[in-house]
């Protein structure tokens, strides 16, 4: 006789579901600042490789995808700076500089200065 319900017989295991409750738990232990500063770091090295600024270069290029991740992290920089010190907030705005700096590099018809990635949020970005 066999232990495994009549219902998954014969079939894949299903894999475990997420313990949401866990994982919430989790969560709440993490400090806000600790939460932006990960996604900001996690968008800038989305959009390096969007940038080909990785040792595979161009291979994962892809500028309107960088654009989009530049500006992102733009917007949660701009709308996080009261929130965060100067202290995690500094090295981002350093990293999100080179990011437009390099964007503007990569493309063929740079944007206008202001109208590159994210300049809305930090106004024009010169080199």
């Amino acid at each position: 006789m066999s232990d495994t319900p009549p219902e998954s017989a014969g079939s894949a295991e299903p894999a475990a579901s997420p313990d949401f409750d866990a994982m919430a738990r989790d969560i709440a232990e993490v400090p806000a600042v600790e939460v932006i500063v990960t996604v900001a770091v996690n968008l800038m090295s989305a959009a390096a490789v969007k940038l080909g600024l990785t040792e595979e270069g161009d291979q994962y290029k892809d500028l309107d995808e960088a654009r989009k991740l530049v500006t992102a992290l733009a917007g949660l920089l701009d709308a996080s700076a009261t929130e965060i010190s100067s202290f995690h907030a500094a090295p981002l705005r350093d990293g999100l500089k080179s990011l437009q700096l390099a964007f503007r590099e990569a493309s063929i018809v740079p944007d206008e200065p202001g109208q590159g990635p994210g300049e809305k949020y930090t106004g024009p970005v010169y080199g």
